[in-house]
C-alpha cells in the first residue's frame, strides 16, 4: 500500500514538480496572499501584538509565576510556569503577557 502511494506521488511530481511549500496546500497561494493583504490594510484596528503590548507588565511577588492566559479556563491556554530571576520582564510564550518580579526592599 505505502509503496504504491509513493509511486503515485513520485509520478505526479515528475509531471508537475512542486516549486514551493504552498504547492502542497489545498488553497492556492493567491487566496492566502489576498486574505493577508486585506487584513493588513485595515489600519483602524490594532494588531494582536499591539494590543498585548499595551498591557503593562504584571508585578508578581514570587520568583515563579503560573500563567494560564485568562481567569476563564475556556479562554486560557495550557499553564506555563515562568521564572522571574532576570531583571527584564518575562514573556508568556502562549499569550504574550509580561511578568516582572516586584521587589519590596
Amino acid at each position: 500500500m505505502a509503496t504504491s502511494l509513493l509511486r503515485t506521488l513520485s509520478r505526479s511530481t515528475v509531471n508537475r514538480p512542486f516549486n514551493n511549500a504552498r504547492s502542497f496546500s489545498i488553497f492556492g497561494g493567491d487566496i492566502v496572499t489576498s486574505h493577508t493583504a486585506k487584513w493588513m490594510q485595515d489600519t483602524s484596528k490594532k494588531s494582536p501584538m499591539q494590543l498585548i503590548n499595551e498591557v503593562p507588565p504584571i508585578k508578581v511577588e514570587g520568583r515563579i509565576v503560573a500563567c494560564e492566559g485568562d481567569t476563564n479556563l475556556a479562554l486560557g491556554h495550557p499553564i506555563e510556569f515562568i521564572c522571574l530571576d532576570k531583571a527584564e520582564p518575562a514573556i508568556c510564550k502562549y499569550c504574550g503577557l509580561r511578568f516582572v518580579q516586584d521587589h519590596h526592599h
